[in-house]
């Protein structure tokens, strides 16, 4: 096993001729793909990892300086990759791991065949001629809280960000796993989130891109996935649908899960 492979609990199950990657967003690990896998493995090979920083990781292995910026996240993806000596994949990511694919794919497009994005945003801070629909005030607040009462933050913030009450399985999931990040890290890796602008970075993507969004969802407005689609430099097509919450993989796996197979199955029509 390589450096990237044990760094990054990587795991490759499953058999076929295409390789698809799951990356999963903040505050989760690679256990919130547990609905999609077992659809995946008869026909793919599948890659599993988990993002520097999250609860399942060695705190020890995080760089505060690296991961100011969502590029030292997407060398990670790229060493994962190269390690395992992958030609080419179907990227899957969600959240914060889908503009990560997106700007992996930038340096090396001949890595990805396409990219799905799930409940994705180039940037969460509102301005003039963009909705990103957060506030620096509230994004302050926010930090605020996570540093004065971690555990709180996280019992209030996991209902929200799901779209649910706490006594939901798929809340006390992402509960746990957000809990599962030392505070310090899951602060840090929350500031980079919110702060980062990948929208210049749009145009230069030419990765054939799957845009799949809830109607609702707390962290990104239905809107910024149109901005998606009409920024990006390559093929896009956007697909709404009827689920709430921001990690609707978990939440709402009997509406999420055919979607998602279908755009891991078929292409973008030309």
């Amino acid at each position: 096993m390589g450096i990237a492979e044990e760094a990054h609990n990587v795991r490759v199950i499953g058999s076929g001729q295409q390789t698809i990657v799951l990356a999963h967003g903040f505050g989760t690990d690679q256990s919130v793909w547990k609905h999609l896998v077992p659809h995946l493995v008869d026909d793919y090979r599948v890659i599993l990892y988990d993002n520097m920083g999250a609860g399942t990781t060695n705190p020890d292995y995080f760089d505060f300086q690296r991961y100011t910026s969502l590029d030292g996240y997407a060398c990670d993806v790229l060493a994962i990759l190269d390690e395992l000596q992958v030609q080419s994949c179907i990227y899957v990511g969600h959240s914060v791991s889908a503009m990560i694919g997106l700007i992996a794919s930038i340096s090396r497009p001949d890595l990805f065949s396409k990219i799905l994005t799930i409940s994705a945003s180039p940037r969460y801070v509102n301005e003039a001629d963009y909705y990103g629909g957060f506030e620096q005030t509230e994004l302050i607040q926010l930090f605020e809280a996570m540093k004065s009462n971690y555990k709180a933050w996280c019992d209030g913030f996991a209902p929200l960000c799901v779209g649910g009450d706490m006594e939901s399985v798929s809340v006390q999931e992402f509960s746990r796993t957000l809990f599962n990040m030392r505070p310090d890290i899951a602060l840090s890796v929350a500031q980079t989130i919110f702060y980062s602008d990948a929208r210049p970075l749009l145009r230069h993507v030419t990765v054939p891109c799957h845009i799949i969004q809830s109607v609702k969802d707390l962290a990104v407005p239905v809107v910024v996935s149109e901005y998606l689609h009409q920024n990006l430099g390559g093929d896009s097509i956007v697909e709404v649908m009827s689920t709430d919450g921001h990690l609707p993989q978990l939440s709402s796996p009997e509406v999420v899960m055919p979607v998602l197979l279908r755009h891991i199955r078929y292409n973008i029509a030309a």
